[in-house]
């Protein structure tokens, strides 16, 4: 029995050791994907594991952790294996409760010990008051009646001595009661300075999540457990800065686009010394297409007769109530009667079917990149948790631009330097964003990049090109009125356009312009000169362009125009 009874001890035993308490996990974030919208963070924590099961316990995850996101990973230096996983939210105290307690120690033990100076202080001020009071009384001897010389007893005194003495020790008296106030004034500014920190460490609590991990070990083991969740309140854009090279007669320009992005979190916990990514995908947007649904079109319905039981409940007309009162005996017992009946008409009659309408679901709506990727920023970063904007550079790409001229001459006898870029095959696809233009070293404005991938083509503005001179000049001006019995009137105007390219290089040649768009039939509108290239440039109506190439040195002339014809007997305007 004995023997039994020393086994099943030795069973609970082992069971109870198998069983060890929780063990909470100091960690610190270790690693931060960043979207352009949320992010994904890592937190490490190191464990010492006895063999048996336990609960691994995570409470620094901040209260913004999406509970759906939460997943664990772990590694030990024995056999670990991981079950399940709860989160829950809680309140801590935001810092140490033993830190705080001792900083008010502190700081109530210096409170006292300033107070104490200053009731010395105040005693110093008090004695030098009283110090006036006693040489300002001292000092109306002199002016007291005395006893007439030669009176036996008279006192002989040296006033001029008298006087000196008292007026020394009313300015040390005075000097004394201004540094003691002195002194007091500054310990006051002291004291009111460490009454507001003992005020701010009054207890503040947080909320946070907590998670509980429910592990088993094989053998004892040290253990790294990582803990991945999102949070929102975390973000990063991109940035670029295009460089220009023009170029010379022997080199041929170049662009150097280098790309930067631009983080920012305030998700409640500071990112110290962690690596970084950073991914173009967005998991808080919708992971399917909207859904439509059946849209039909019917004829107004027509207004639909009144039911039966509202012609029941309709109110009595005169000949109805007069029969009432026959029915019921006339008189007020016939009225009371009528009430009744009425009453319980109202009570048995069915009542109305509420309106019933269909729920409509309120569709998000998302923005998808066409694209995913991801950088690795180089080394690790520190991300204050203040919104305050950490600029990384991820990448440089050198492109062999081709360099084109716009002109506008119309509105203004400028040329503008272009650069059409295209990426390579191979390269990451551009996200949307900002980009600081700089022609050869000089700043010249800013930018926008759309969602380029490779193989597609942009054309990035590098401002006033003064290598390439543009004159314009209006030809024709005129008006006039054609035909006998059916006259018309017309309106001409041709133009003339000089463009001169300065540069060492052959350059091509974009030239803008508009002629009128007719919005009548009675109205016509024909082109004069030379044709263009292209019409109706990006769908609008009568925007055309004339495409040429400059060599070195070469001047071109351009000449165009138009002709509009309408009846005599009507008027026209020019408008947008």
């Amino acid at each position: 029995m004995r023997t039994a009874l020393a086994t099943v001890t030795s069973l609970l035993l082992l069971s109870a050791s198998a069983h060890a308490a929780d063990v909470t996990a100091q960690s610190k974030v270790d690693a931060v994907t960043v979207f352009p919208a949320g992010a994904e963070v890592v937190r490490v924590g190191k464990v010492k594991l006895e063999q048996g099961e336990h609960v691994v316990i995570f409470n620094d995850v901040p209260a913004q952790a999406a509970p759906n996101s939460i997943r664990v990973e772990g590694r030990g230096t024995g056999k670990l294996e991981i079950g399940s996983v709860d989160s829950r939210r809680l309140v801590v105290p935001r810092t140490d409760e033993e830190t705080v307690a001792s900083e008010r120690r502190r700081i109530e033990d210096e409170l006292d010990a300033m107070r104490d100076s200053r009731a010395v202080l105040d005693g110093q001020v008090l004695a030098s008051e009283t110090q006036k009071t006693l040489i300002a009384n001292l000092a109306q001897l002199p002016v007291r009646p005395q006893p007439a010389p030669g009176v036996a007893g008279a006192p002989s005194e040296d006033w001029a001595r008298v006087l000196s003495i008292i007026g020394t020790s009313t300015a040390e008296a005075v000097r004394a009661g201004q540094d003691a106030q002195i002194r007091m004034r500054d310990l006051d500014h002291k004291i009111e300075d460490l009454e507001g920190k003992l005020a701010s460490l009054a207890p503040a609590r947080e909320e946070r999540t907590e998670v509980k991990i429910y592990v088993s070990a094989a053998t004892p083991l040290d253990a790294d457990i990582s803990v991945y969740y999102q949070v929102p309140n975390a973000s990063w854009a991109a940035l670029y800065d295009a460089r220009l090279a023009t170029g010379t007669k022997e080199a041929p320009p170049k662009l150097e686009l280098t790309r930067r992005a631009s983080i920012t979190q305030r998700t409640g916990e500071s990112w110290d010394d962690v690596t970084v990514a950073l991914s173009t995908t967005r998991p808080t947007a919708g992971a399917s297409a909207p859904e439509l649904f059946p849209m039909t079109v019917d004829y107004v319905p027509e207004p639909k007769p009144r039911p039966v039981g509202q012609l029941q409940n309709a109110p009595m007309d005169g000949l109805a109530r007069s029969d009432a009162r026959k029915r019921m005996g006339g008189g007020a017992a016939g009225e009371d009667a009528i009430a009744n009946e009425t009453m319980e008409m109202a009570a048995t009659a069915p009542a109305p079917a509420p309106i019933v309408e269909a729920a409509l679901e309120r569709n998000a709506v998302a923005v998808a990149a066409p694209f995913q990727a991801i950088f690795t920023v180089p080394g690790r970063l520190s991300i204050p948790a203040t919104g305050e904007a950490k600029r990384v550079q991820l990448s440089v790409d050198n492109l062999e631009p081709q360099l084109a001229i716009r002109t506008v001459p119309k509105e203004d006898a400028k040329a503008y330097l272009y650069a059409k870029l295209a990426l390579p095959p191979k390269a990451t696809s551009l996200l949307p964003g900002s980009v600081s233009l700089f022609r050869d070293g000089t700043f010249v404005g800013n930018g926008l990049l759309p969602v380029l991938s490779p193989g597609e083509e942009h054309e990035l503005g590098f401002g006033i090109d003064d290598s390439v001179r543009v004159r314009h000049a209006i030809v024709d001006d005129k008006r006039g009125q054609s035909g006998l019995i059916s006259s018309s009137k017309t309106d001409t105007r041709n133009y003339r356009v000089t463009i001169k390219n300065l540069h060492q290089r052959e350059i091509s040649l974009t030239l803008y312009d508009q002629i009128p768009s007719s919005q009548n039939q009675d109205i016509k509108v024909e082109r004069t000169g030379v044709a263009p290239t292209k019409e109706n440039i990006d769908d609008k109506r009568g925007v055309s362009i004339w495409e040429s190439k400059l060599d070195a040195d070469e001047e071109k002339v351009f000449e165009y125009g138009y002709r509009v014809t309408w009846p005599s007997a009507k008027a026209i305007q020019y408008g947008n």
